[in-house]
């Protein structure tokens, strides 16, 4: 099997935390016909499913913020939003990993491929993303253990689709090498969490207050700025959340790399061993 070379999407080496960038990004770039459209529809569902929460918090758009003294209620919109945030990078983590997965192994998936149920266990991810949202909301509630209940759960779609490991068994492998290395994985994904926050309230923001300047529409109106706010959030989470599940796929095999040879592996399988061996873990 011929090694895959210094560009591809992801080198079969391991990669420094700029190259797992940069990888991630090249990953949506192959796949963002598929992976945007789906994100977009799963941003717009998770816009609507806020709404009445925050309606019942009385926040204020863009940034649904409120007054200190129903600083309880935000707290947990907050927090329900972190969960939403977890269940739609995990169902996106399905089709990305096994977009990873084909382009550790030097070929591009097609979009029937990425959806294929048996290939991305659509079943097993439909079920065990809210298991992972509420984790991610239960954590966020106490504040900075957010970043630990985020951290933990970035392989819990690669597991599943990529390692093949039980439904059962994949929360427990998701932690385990989340906290390998010193907890590199799960350090890494809060990093590109947390970077893709940053630009997102900015792009966010620049596009409703342009809006705004443009008098494009009128978001004096309460009943007009609410919608314009979720429209904005739900096209830069698009692009953003796709990117989030793009780092989990190739950050993952990145770790199988480091820590457990997988790397090596693929240079001594034999040909024409099938890709679904090649992939899974060793348990």
């Amino acid at each position: 099997m011929p090694d895959v070379g210094p560009t591809a999407v992801l080198p079969r080496r391991p990669l420094t935390v700029g190259e797992l960038l940069d990888s991630a990004v090249l990953l949506l770039r192959g796949h963002g016909r598929l992976l945007i459209p789906l994100a977009a529809v799963l941003a717009v569902g998770e816009q609507l499913l806020l709404y009445p929460l925050r309606l019942l918090t009385d926040v204020v758009p863009p940034i649904w913020w409120t007054e200190w003294g129903a600083f309880g209620g935000w707290w947990v919109l907050l927090a329900v939003g972190a969960g939403t945030e977890a269940v739609v990078v995990t169902l996106l983590g399905a089709p990305a990993a096994r977009a990873a997965g084909a382009a550790l192994l030097g070929r591009r998936a097609g979009v029937r491929e990425l959806l294929r149920p048996a290939g991305v266990r659509w079943g097993a991810a439909l079920l065990l993303a809210p298991v992972v949202g509420l984790l991610v909301a239960l954590a966020a509630l106490l504040g900075p253990l957010w970043i630990v209940g985020y951290g933990l759960h970035g392989s819990v779609a690669p597991a599943l689709v990529l390692d093949r490991v039980p439904a059962g068994q994949v929360l427990s492998r998701s932690a385990r090498i989340a906290v390998r290395g010193g907890g590199r994985v799960g350090n890494v994904r809060v990093l590109g969490y947390l970077g893709w926050w940053i630009l997102r309230v900015g792009v966010a923001l620049g596009l409703f207050y342009g809006v705004d300047r443009l008098d494009l529409v009128d978001l004096t109106d309460p009943a007009v700025a609410p919608v314009a706010a979720m429209v904005v959030w739900a096209a830069v989470n698009s692009v953003a959340y796709p990117a989030l599940a793009c780092l989990d796929a190739v950050t993952h095999l990145d770790a199988r790399m480091r820590a457990e040879g997988l790397d090596i592996r693929l240079s001594r399988a034999p040909a024409g061993t099938p890709e679904p061996a090649l992939l899974a873990a060793d348990r």
